[in-house]
């Protein structure tokens, strides 16, 4: 069953390549997993090592040197598979900031070591409890201070709290957003915010940095952060003081590109098994298939699966081409996860009182896909975008 010409048109080599290694990974492990609340830890680390986790990385810092569409292939390719690549995504989107915006000598002490699985970073600290998505009114504080060492040179001192850092306790580099000016002295609510490396395994070490884990209906290894008194060397902050906020921005895009990739994958998957399912079961003499019931909201669900992945490649497209992309990033994000989540309804529809059944692994898709309608961004927030930046409407926010 064919469920996309892109799979033979786009990346073909790598998306056999992805198929292969997914293989060795099946519902087994992730259930188990799942079962347990554990990190895929072997699965990471074979896609390490293949280098599908440094295929944005330029090949002078060890990585693929290849384009966002190549990090589109591969994460749609995992989820169609019925792997989860939200155990790793962040590696492939967080280091383009230091790839934009850093110094030459952040990029050659971090992208290489990154590229081959020496470091990873995968913590990515903006959102905290009291503001939500309107990042812009986060508390988290980092004040200029001399440094403790007698190596010379300036630290910033750290206070305050994230939530929803994915991946912490799997990650050695935080890319962390933190307030260097306080917002009634900024000239704009989105200046005086600074991007900083954070080296998590010495802020854990000196007891600077807690970690604590929140359990969620997926097996998603989130977190709580806090910082108290850390301190980071100056020479860690990534470009200009107080524009943080823009460098952070630049990197969302390619952010929801490559999450609306993944929920394509799973639009992908469910409609496969939903199909499969329907050919084989039969009841009062006949395929399930057969009847209109069944069978039409499986073709729905592959056409908003198609029409969501045209958008994805759009966006992509545009990406690449270095053009303006922040409308059609927003939209196939949107659609891709309105896709998956429609696509995985029907696949428990179509599947009866097994699609609930764990070793059918239906349920367990369910559960991560549909953790796409609310983030990175919820819907809601991609509408008001819209609205006010597309179609001229007012501000609702």
């Amino acid at each position: 069953m064919h469920l996309s010409p892109y799979d033979a048109e786009h990346f073909p080599e790598i998306r056999e390549g992805v198929r292969r290694l997914c293989a060795e990974f099946p519902g087994e492990y992730w259930r188990e997993l799942d079962a347990k609340r554990e990190y895929p830890t072997a699965f990471v680390k074979a896609l390490t090592e293949a280098g599908y986790l440094s295929v944005l990385i330029p090949e002078e810092y060890g990585g693929s040197g290849l384009g966002l569409s190549a990090a589109v292939a591969i994460l749609e390719t995992i989820q169609a598979e019925g792997c989860n690549g939200g155990a790793c995504h962040a590696q492939m989107y967080t280091m383009g900031t230091i790839l934009r915006h850093g110094s030459e000598e952040q990029k050659r002490a971090y992208l290489p070591k990154i590229a081959t699985g020496e470091l990873r970073l995968q913590a990515f600290g903006v959102t905290e409890p009291t503001s939500g998505t309107d990042t812009t009114a986060l508390r988290t504080v980092a004040v200029r201070e001399p440094a403790l060492s007698k190596d010379g040179g300036d630290d910033y001192v750290v206070n305050g709290q994230k939530i929803w850092t994915s991946r912490a306790e799997h990650s050695d580099l935080m890319l962390l957003l933190a307030r260097t000016t306080p917002r009634d002295r900024a000239a704009k609510k989105t200046d005086g915010l600074s991007t900083f490396i954070v080296d998590m395994k010495a802020a854990l070490a000196d007891g600077s940095l807690t970690i604590r884990p929140i359990r969620t209906m997926m097996n998603h290894a989130t977190t709580e952060i806090f910082f108290d008194n850390m301190r980071i060397p100056a020479a860690n902050l990534l470009g200009e003081e107080g524009k943080g906020f823009r460098y952070i921005l630049s990197g969302m895009n390619a952010e929801r590109v490559l999450i609306a990739a993944e929920c394509v994958g799973d639009a992908k998957w469910f409609t496969k098994k939903s199909a499969d399912y329907a050919n084989e079961r039969h009841v009062f003499g006949r395929a399930i298939g057969q009847n209109q019931g069944i069978a039409f909201p499986i073709a729905r669900a592959y056409a908003n699966m198609r029409a969501a992945e045209l958008m994805v490649h759009e966006a992509a497209r545009l990406y690449e081409a270095g053009q303006p992309n922040g409308a059609e990033a927003n939209m196939a994000k949107m659609l891709a996860a309105d896709a998956s989540s429609e696509a995985g309804n029907v696949c428990i529809q179509t599947h009866g009182g097994f699609g609930f059944a764990e070793e059918y692994d239906v349920e367990r898709k369910f559960r991560e896909t549909r953790l796409y309608q609310v983030a990175p961004i919820s819907t809601n927030l991609i509408l008001s975008f819209l609205a006010e930046h597309v179609l001229g409407l007012p501000r609702s926010y």
